[in-house]
């Protein structure tokens, strides 16, 4: 039990600083803008740590690492996947965001359209997005202190739950950063810290750990094959939803709003991806060294779908003391995502839906408030009821899923937005719902509900049985030309009017004035 208390130690030390954080923070949050965006005071460098801290969730850490650790070579699809979708956000998506949107990225989508169809669509693609990506994160964190402590994993998950709504709720944006910004510093030194003692054991030659690693467990761990994915068009559609995706999470688009203008918001992506790539790296050698240090059956044994992989490694490596500490930053990853998501999600509800649609933009600041961490509860609560349901399931698989939805419900009409003058209102609600209603219907009727969830061994034999596992190819292009198609038929010249000004504050963050003649 030794590690139990090392690690309770650890929690509490994180806690106890956290939760100073979110005091410190309540007392600077008194307005919107503080709640949603930090009040824009964050610098490049700060907002690219806590992007990083932002994305590299319970999937990444725990999921990769067990994928690679169960099935070698297949599962650094996830990684590369991850991390090459940040060029996407750095040349397209980051200074328009910034200098079109306040707090959510349909501030983008509707500035030259009709606002309220837009915002509504938007506000269900956003909350699609958000509870699944919760679903992954809720799952490590249950799976994760059910392994410390020996508690009941639905108990785990409302603990979770439960202090993540004390970070969102008092402390907004303003501790929702600097948590993340701990967290990823603390996340980044325990990986490379276990990523060289486990080369230190093989005379820091990867070769020889991958050797190791097909020695004990076949050459097959060091090929590509069908062990995550179940064929090809599956690695495609994959591939499209990891890259594309990222760029339609609307926690991670937020946070462009909490920089004080365009520059740093390039900023923030080149240091994003430079600590990002450098995790994503580390996290192969954490897989292999899980297959061989701690080996398939251990790490079977432990449950939770492979997710325990990195955290048995590091008690492989260091005994109680490093597992108490790589299992708080890893409980520290999952509340800083959480709370982001959270966050996310109820910026839709109280920004999008509830000032600018039903309140028509006429709300006081003490209201908006007031109903933002009434969503954020809301959105605590259903966190937690979906984490219980979809207890088992590979954390970085469940984010994959996510990924896809955020690729076909928000990525397009993004894209349309910002770049195609002729996309109308329709067009754009159209784009929206499809996506977001398209892909969970298919993923629901799909191997990973029908067969892994439901276990319903007849679904390959009937006629309504998706046999992709995501669907983003079928999905994202469709959202694509049904926000095409859509305002080809219903033209709408105010929107095309309105390009014009967009593209120029898109560009330059202003709107200049033509001078009069003299």
């Amino acid at each position: 039990m030794s590690e139990s208390w090392l690690a309770i130690v650890f929690f509490f030390i994180f806690i106890t600083a956290t939760l100073f954080i979110t005091y410190w923070a309540a007392r600077k949050t008194k307005t919107t803008a503080h709640f949603y965006a930090a009040g824009g005071g964050i610098t490049g460098f700060q907002n690219g740590l806590a992007l990083a801290g932002d994305y590299m969730s319970a999937a990444s850490f725990l999921g990769i690492a067990g994928l690679v650790a169960l099935n070698g070579f297949d599962g650094l699809i996830y990684s590369t996947g991850w991390l090459v979708g940040w060029p996407i956000i750095l040349f397209l998506i980051a200074e328009p965001l910034r200098n079109l949107g306040k707090y959510t990225f349909a501030d983008v989508v509707a500035y030259r359209l009709q606002q309220k169809p837009v915002r509504i669509a938007a506000v269900i693609g956003t909350l699609v997005v958000v509870l699944t990506y919760l679903i992954g994160q809720m799952v490590g964190a249950g799976t994760l202190i059910k392994l410390l402590f020996g508690l009941d994993y639905v108990v785990a998950v409302v603990i979770v739950g439960a202090v993540m709504m004390t970070y969102v709720l008092f402390g907004g944006m303003i501790a929702t950063t600097w948590v993340q910004i701990i967290k990823a510093c603390l996340l980044l030194g325990g990986a490379v810290l276990m990523a060289i003692w486990v080369l230190s054991k093989f005379n820091f030659n990867p070769t020889s750990l991958f050797a190791k690693a097909a020695e004990i467990n076949g050459k097959g761990v060091l090929e590509p094959g069908t062990k995550v994915v179940t064929g090809a068009w599956d690695a495609v559609s994959l591939g499209l939803a990891l890259m594309f995706g990222t760029a339609g999470l609307p926690h991670i688009l937020m946070r462009f709003y909490t920089v004080p203008d365009a520059t740093q918001a390039r900023k923030s992506v080149v240091w994003a991806t430079i600590w990002i790539g450098l995790f994503y790296l580390i996290t192969f050698i954490l897989g292999f060294g899980s297959m061989v240090l701690v080996g398939k059956e251990g790490i079977l044994a432990a449950g939770g779908g492979g997710n325990m992989a990195a955290p048995l490694l590091a008690k492989a490596l260091g005994g109680p003391l490093l597992f108490g500490f790589i299992c708080a930053v890893a409980f520290a990853t999952i509340l800083a995502v959480v709370a982001g998501l959270t966050l996310s999600g109820a910026a839709a509800l109280s920004h999008d839906l509830w000032v600018s649609t039903i309140k028509g933009g006429h709300a006081s600041e003490e209201e908006q408030l007031k109903v933002a961490r009434i969503a954020s509860i809301i959105l605590g609560i259903c966190a937690i009821l979906l984490g219980i349901a979809f207890q088992g399931q590979n954390v970085a698989y469940m984010v994959g899923l996510t990924f896809s939805i955020a690729a076909s419900a928000n990525f397009p009409a993004l894209m349309l937005a910002i770049f195609w003058r002729r996309l109308t209102t329709a067009g754009a609600v159209c784009s929206i719902l499809f996506g977001a209603i398209g892909t969970v219907v298919l993923i629901y009727l799909g191997p990973t509900v029908q067969l892994d969830l439901l276990k319903n061994m007849d679904a390959p034999n009937q006629w309504w049985f998706f046999p992709l596992k995501n669907p983003c190819l079928f999905t994202m292009t469709g959202a694509f030309l049904v926000g095409i198609v859509v305002s080809l038929i219903k033209p709408e010249r105010a929107s095309e009017e309105g390009f014009a000004e967009m593209e120029q504050r898109a560009t330059l963050g202003v709107i200049t004035k033509a001078q009069p003649a003299e």
